[in-house]
């Protein structure tokens, strides 16, 4: 059993992403994708004809809802472990209440992913970095929000209205490397998108 692959089910609604966890898990010696699926609803279907050991799962999917997949499956033997775009409060809160094993971002290198993978098949708890940075905040009520200098001053660009490609150019960084920061503050933050960023960054005053 120690030599037995993880089993893995993918559901996201996007076939490309799907295509690309698969091409990317399919080079990973002892893990094994037996499924796939569009929705929450496939995915309940696909986890209980094929018993994977974790179900890797979007949450915001049209047709059926990652949350309520999770929930259905409390009890169930199979790990589930969360693959969003973004770690608002919101989001974190409820998967890991609903019962999933873990929360990770999409923009998580893959062999931390693969790692991720595992740990979740073993039973073991898994938060991105900036998961658990929001998790730990929201748990000690930082006024900040545990955000970082870096963090702090793309929220203040954005704050005054900022696209992202000046806010690169005026912190020498690439736009992906802005995109990013961002998806941290919004997960930091409890966010969904920029304007709610900015609405709570002034209501904790974190801008001024």
């Amino acid at each position: 059993m120690a030599d037995a692959p993880v089993r893995v089910v993918l559901a996201d609604d996007h076939p490309v992403v799907r295509d690309g966890l698969r091409g990317m898990l399919a080079a990973v010696p002892g893990v094994e994708v037996v499924g796939e699926a569009a929705d929450g609803v496939e995915a309940l279907a696909v986890v209980r004809a094929t018993r994977p050991d974790v179900l890797l799962l979007d949450l915001r999917m049209p047709g059926g809802d990652g949350l309520d997949a999770i929930a259905a499956l409390r009890g169930d033997p199979v790990r589930v472990l969360v693959l969003s775009t973004f770690a608002t409060g919101r989001d974190v809160a409820a998967a890991l209440e609903a019962g999933a094993t873990g929360y990770v971002l999409k923009d998580t290198p893959a062999e931390q992913l693969v790692a991720a993978l595992r740990a979740a098949a073993a039973g073991e708890s898994v938060l991105s970095p900036a998961v658990a940075t929001q998790v730990v905040s929201r748990l000690r009520g930082d006024a900040d929000g545990g955000l970082t200098d870096r963090e702090l001053a793309v929220l203040r660009l954005v704050a005054q209205g900022t696209p992202n490609r000046a806010i690169a150019a005026s912190l020498f960084v690439s736009e992906a490397t802005v995109k990013t920061h961002l998806g941290h503050v919004f997960g930091k933050l409890g966010a969904a998108d920029r304007a709610a960023a900015v609405a709570t960054a002034y209501e904790r005053g974190i801008l001024p």
